[in-house]
C-alpha cells in the first residue's frame, strides 16, 4: 500500500474531522466518519466496474460530498478528476462538449455527481457514461477493503487552466502526492493536533483539492470548508470563520487578500490573533496587496507576519516554494532597466529603497479605501515608482524550495544562470510529476535531463525563488522585456477601470517588432464619454509609468475578459476582443 493510502487509513483514527455548511448551517463530521463512507463507496464503485487504475470524475459542488468521493475513488485503486463547474454564465451547450472531451481524454467511465449538479446525470448515462451520486455511495451497505495502490499508480488527474477546447491534465501520483504533502507540512511545521485550516478555495483546483482537502484528510487535521460560491456572497465570512474557529492556517489568491482588505474596516469583533500562516499564491503576488491585508487585519490582531508568498503548480503536484512563516514580508527592490533590458535583477541603492517603501505604504492606504467595482484607484503597480527618476520593481521572495524539491534558473541555452540572473525556472524532484495527459496521449513534462521547465521567468537570491511572470506573456519592446502585470497593475489605477479585470495582450506588429493593447473591463464601458476617458487615461497612465504606449486601449463590459475555471485572465483568448 501506498505511503498516501496509509495516510488515509491512519487519519481515520483520528478525532479531527472537517466542518462543512459554513456559515449558516455547520456540520462537522469526523474523518473517521469520512472514512467509513468512503469505504461503502467504495464497494459501489467496485460494482460499478472502478478497479485499480480506473479514471473516476467527480462532479460535486459540497465539501461534505467530495471528500468522501474522492477517498472512495483512491481506496477503489482509481485516479480522481475534478471537472471543472459550470456557473450561471455557464453556456451549457459548449460545457456538455468540453465535460465530454475530458472524459473521452481521461478515459474514465464512471461520474461521480452530487448536488447541485445532480441533474447532469441524464446527460452523462445519455452519453454512455455510468454515473454513480455522492448520496448512493453514502447508502452503500458493502464496506470495501482499501486496494494496494503502489507508489507510481496515478492518483489525481488535475486538469490544468488552459484552453478548454484542448484540455489537458497534470498525471499525479501517489508517489508525487504524498511527497508534496509531506514537504509542504514539514515547510509550514503542521502540527496535526492544533492546527484548524480553514478554506473556501474551490476543490477543481490543485490548491484546494490538494492543500486543503488532500493534506487535511490524510494528516487527520481539523478542516473548515466553505465553497466559493460563499466566499463571492460575503468576502468577510472568511476572516469571520478564521476568527470563529481559531483558523491556524488558510490560503487564497492574491485577489482575495486585496478584497479582504478593503472590507476588513468595516468588520466589527474580529479575532485573527489564531492566524499564522495565510498562503498567497496561485496568481502574481501584488507587494502593496499584501500589505494593505496585513494592515487591516492589524487592530483585530492580525499577526504582522501572517502572510506567507508561495510558489507552485500543478506540475509540482502543488507547493514548490514558501516563504519563511512567522518571519516579515521579504521584498526584492531591484533596478527596472537592468530588469528589462538585461535580465539582470539589481538591487536598488538603500536611498531608493526607502522612495520604494514610502510608495508602498501609500498603495496600503489607497488599497485600505478602494473599491474593487474600479471607482477608486488601486496600488501602483509592482512598486514601480511613478514620477521617479530611477524606476524601480519589487517581487515578494517566495523562500527556499521545499524539501526534496530543487529549483535551477536557465538561460535560453540552457546555462545555469548566476544569482540574480533572470531566466526560466526549472524544478526537479519526487513532487515534480513525469507526464500529461492530452487529447493526442501522454505526453512528457520534463526534459531528457530530469528537469521541468515551469514557463516561469524568475531569479534566485541566495537559493529564495524570486518570480518575474510567464515568459510567453512577456512584452518586448525596444530591447526591454516588460511583463504584463507591471501594465496591468497600472492600467487598473485609472478610476472607473474594474480592479483585477486588465489584460496586457502582445501583438505582432510586424518587421520583428512586437507591441501591445491593454484590455479592461469597466461598468461604464456602454458610455462614450466614460469610455474615452478611460481610454486616455489609461494610455496615458501607462506610458508615464511604464514607459511604452500602448498600440490600442479598449474598454469591454464587466465579466468580458475571459478566465481560467480558477479565475486567472487567460491573455492569449483575451486577445480575441481587440478589433480585427
Amino acid at each position: 500500500m501506498s505511503r498516501f493510502s496509509q495516510g488515509l487509513v491512519a487519519a481515520a483514527r483520528s478525532t479531527k474531522g472537517i466542518t462543512t455548511g459554513v456559515p449558516t448551517a455547520p456540520v462537522r463530521t469526523r474523518w473517521a466518519e469520512i472514512h467509513e463512507t468512503a469505504r461503502r463507496g467504495a464497494a459501489v464503485l467496485s460494482e460499478a466496474g472502478v478497479q485499480s487504475g480506473s479514471a473516476v470524475a467527480i462532479l460535486a459542488g459540497l465539501p461534505i460530498d467530495v471528500a468522501p468521493a474522492a477517498q472512495a475513488v483512491w481506496l477503489a485503486g482509481g485516479s480522481v478528476t475534478m471537472l471543472h463547474q459550470p456557473t450561471a454564465r455557464t453556456d451549457l451547450a459548449r460545457y456538455a462538449a468540453e465535460t465530454l472531451a475530458v472524459l473521452t481524454m481521461i478515459g474514465a467511465r464512471v461520474v461521480i455527481v452530487g448536488e447541485p449538479f445532480t441533474s447532469v446525470a441524464e446527460m452523462l448515462s445519455g452519453s454512455g457514461f455510468v454515473t454513480v451520486t455522492a448520496d448512493s455511495m453514502r447508502a452503500g451497505e458493502a464496506s470495501a477493503e482499501p486496494v494496494h495502490a503502489s507508489e507510481d499508480a496515478t492518483a489525481l488527474l488535475q486538469l490544468t487552466s488552459g484552453s478548454t477546447a484542448t484540455p489537458k491534465a497534470v498525471q499525479i501520483t501517489h508517489r508525487n502526492l504524498w511527497a508534496n504533502i509531506s514537504a509542504m507540512s514539514q515547510a509550514a511545521e503542521i502540527d496535526p493536533e492544533r492546527e484548524v485550516m480553514v478554506s473556501w478555495l474551490p476543490l477543481f483546483h490543485d490548491m484546494g483539492m490538494v492543500g486543503f482537502l488532500t493534506l487535511p484528510m490524510c494528516r487527520g487535521i481539523e478542516l473548515v470548508k466553505a465553497t466559493p460560491t460563499d466566499f463571492l456572497r460575503s468576502p468577510l465570512m472568511w476572516l469571520e470563520l478564521i476568527s470563529s474557529y481559531r483558523g491556524t492556517i488558510t490560503a487564497a489568491p492574491d485577489f482575495a487578500y486585496a478584497l479582504a482588505a478593503r472590507v476588513l474596516p468595516r468588520a466589527e469583533g474580529l479575532d485573527l490573533t489564531s492566524l499564522r500562516f495565510a498562503l498567497d499564491g496561485a496568481e502574481p503576488i501584488d507587494v502593496s496587496a499584501a500589505r494593505a491585508f496585513l494592515a487591516a487585519g492589524e487592530p483585530f490582531g492580525l499577526r504582522g507576519t501572517a502572510v506567507v508568498p508561495a510558489y507552485g503548480m500543478a506540475e509540482a503536484t502543488l507547493g514548490i516554494s514558501f516563504h519563511q512563516w512567522g518571519t516579515p514580508l521579504a521584498i526584492d527592490t531591484v533596478d527596472a532597466a537592468a530588469l528589462e533590458e538585461s535580465d539582470r535583477a539589481i538591487p536598488i541603492t538603500a536611498d531608493d529603497a526607502d522612495r520604494a517603501a514610502r510608495g508602498a505604504e501609500q498603495s496600503i492606504e489607497i488599497g485600505a479605501t478602494a473599491d474593487l467595482s474600479g471607482s477608486e484607484p488601486a496600488p501602483p503597480a509592482n512598486g514601480a515608482l511613478p514620477g521617479e527618476a530611477h524606476p524601480v520593481r519589487q517581487f515578494p521572495l517566495l523562500g527556499r524550495p521545499l524539501p526534496g524539491i530543487e529549483v535551477e534558473v536557465r538561460t535560453s541555452d540552457g546555462t545555469r544562470c548566476g544569482d540574480r540572473e533572470v531566466g526560466t525556472i526549472m524544478l526537479r524532484g519526487e513532487s515534480i510529476t513525469e507526464r500529461y495527459v492530452t487529447v493526442d496521449g501522454p505526453s512528457p513534462t520534463r526534459g531528457a535531463d530530469g528537469w521541468l521547465d515551469t514557463g516561469d521567468l524568475g531569479y534566485l537570491v541566495d537559493g529564495v525563488v524570486v518570480v518575474c511572470g510567464r515568459a510567453k506573456d512577456v512584452i518586448i519592446m525596444g530591447g526591454r522585456n516588460i511583463y504584463p502585470t507591471d501594465i496591468e497593475r497600472v492600467a487598473q489605477t485609472v478610476p472607473g477601470v474594474r480592479a483585477g479585470n486588465v489584460a496586457a495582450v502582445r501583438i505582432d506588429a510586424g518587421a520583428r517588432r512586437e507591441t501591445f493593447a491593454v484590455i479592461v473591463e469597466s461598468r461604464s464601458a456602454d458610455d462614450e464619454v466614460e469610455n474615452a476617458r478611460i481610454t486616455t487615461e489609461v494610455r496615458a497612465a501607462v506610458t508615464s509609468r511604464i514607459g511604452v504606449r500602448p498600440s490600442l486601449v479598449v474598454v469591454v463590459p464587466a465579466g468580458s475578459l475571459p478566465k481560467t475555471p480558477s479565475g486567472k485572465i487567460r491573455r492569449s483568448a483575451a486577445a480575441a476582443l481587440l478589433p480585427k
